[in-house]
């Protein structure tokens, strides 16, 4: 594998590697892409003479942290993520010295609303997510004034939805699925907000700051990066939803229910065909100057982008990802290859 798609211009001098290196692959990242990793690292190590990797969940912008920090074998070779890499991160890596990059899309996933399957599906609109968690909320019809979030159930929003008290369960900060929930799920509801949409051309900061920023009083509870114990949770507390990847939906469809968004139901199909309003792609990063320095990196590339574990009928898709569609996955093998 040729190192194609240089993210970043490499800089001038040398970068000392030590001679110690490790035998293991060492990967972190997003915790939604972590069942998929695992998978073919697990597949990886029996199919290979190379050790199965060391595969972490961290969050996506966790791993970015770890995988921008430098080279050598004290830092990983491989970051999943499920957003693409962001213009500081990539900055980041130049500082440390992380200067060849290459990047490589393995398919796409639908971020859930999800509840427990003991208690009625909601639909919910993209306007009702926003209004439900957003930590501004517009005080008219255009989003001209705005206050903060007064909603204390969602029969509050309207009153279709259900007579209990909000409460979301989610990824912190850190999370490339929190990052995505907000760009498509509360954005999407704040946009529909005439002025507010508007704000996007005259105050792009602003913008930002009202449609992505998630309230703090209570209603959105950060579950860290472990989205099982969110399940977990769920079944617990029947009045409660979760955001998560789709492929966790998938794996729990005996214990939760993802709810319709804009009256699109969270499904494989659907999901691939675009329909369904919040979905990003997914993606995972290798350092190409551990390449000759860590036994087995291109070899694991390869498996991962193999027709047997991301093509349509490939293991992972067992896993709960939405395939590539064939043209992009051939571009992206052809990429590697260059």
């Amino acid at each position: 594998m040729k190192r194609a798609f240089i993210l970043i211009a490499a800089l001038a001098g040398f970068i000392a590697i030590p001679a110690q290196a490790r035998d293991q692959i060492r990967i972190v990242g997003s915790s939604t892409i972590f069942p998929f990793t695992t998978a073919v690292a697990e597949e990886f190590g029996i199919t290979t003479p190379f050790r199965t990797p060391v595969v972490e969940s961290t969050g996506t912008g966790g791993g970015m942290k770890l995988f921008c920090a430098g080279v050598g074998t004290r830092h990983p070779d491989v970051t999943n993520a499920s957003r693409r890499i962001k213009k500081s991160e990539v900055e980041k890596c130049v500082r440390n010295g992380v200067t060849d990059i290459t990047e490589v899309k393995i398919g796409f996933d639908g971020i859930v609303l999800a509840n427990s399957l003991k208690v009625p599906r909601t639909s919910f609109s993209l306007r009702h997510i926003f209004l439900g968690l957003a930590k501004q909320v517009p005080a008219n019809e255009t989003g001209a004034t705005l206050q903060p979030n007064p909603y204390e159930k969602w029969s509050d929003i309207d009153s279709t939805l259900p007579k209990i008290k909000i409460k979301v369960l989610g990824p912190p900060p850190t999370s490339g699925s929190r990052d995505a929930f907000a760009e498509l799920a509360l954005e999407g509801g704040c946009k529909t907000f005439s002025d507010l949409k508007a704000m996007k051309n005259s105050d792009k900061n602003t913008y930002k700051v009202v449609c992505h920023s998630i309230r703090e009083d209570g209603a959105y509870v950060e579950a860290g990066e472990n989205d099982n114990l969110i399940i977990r949770k769920l079944e617990a507390d029947t009045n409660a939803f979760g955001v998560f990847g789709f492929s966790f939906l998938d794996q729990n469809q005996d214990k939760v229910q993802g709810s319709l968004v804009n009256d699109v139901s969270p499904e494989f199909e659907n999901i691939a065909d675009g329909k369904y309003p919040v979905a990003r792609s997914l993606y995972f990063y290798v350092k190409n100057a551990h390449m000759d320095i860590i036994p087995g990196i291109e070899a694991f590339v390869s498996e991962f982008t193999s027709d047997n574990a991301m093509g349509k009928d490939g293991y992972l898709i067992d896993k709960g990802l939405i395939p590539l569609g064939e043209d992009e996955r051939k571009q992206q093998i052809e990429k590697l290859s260059m």
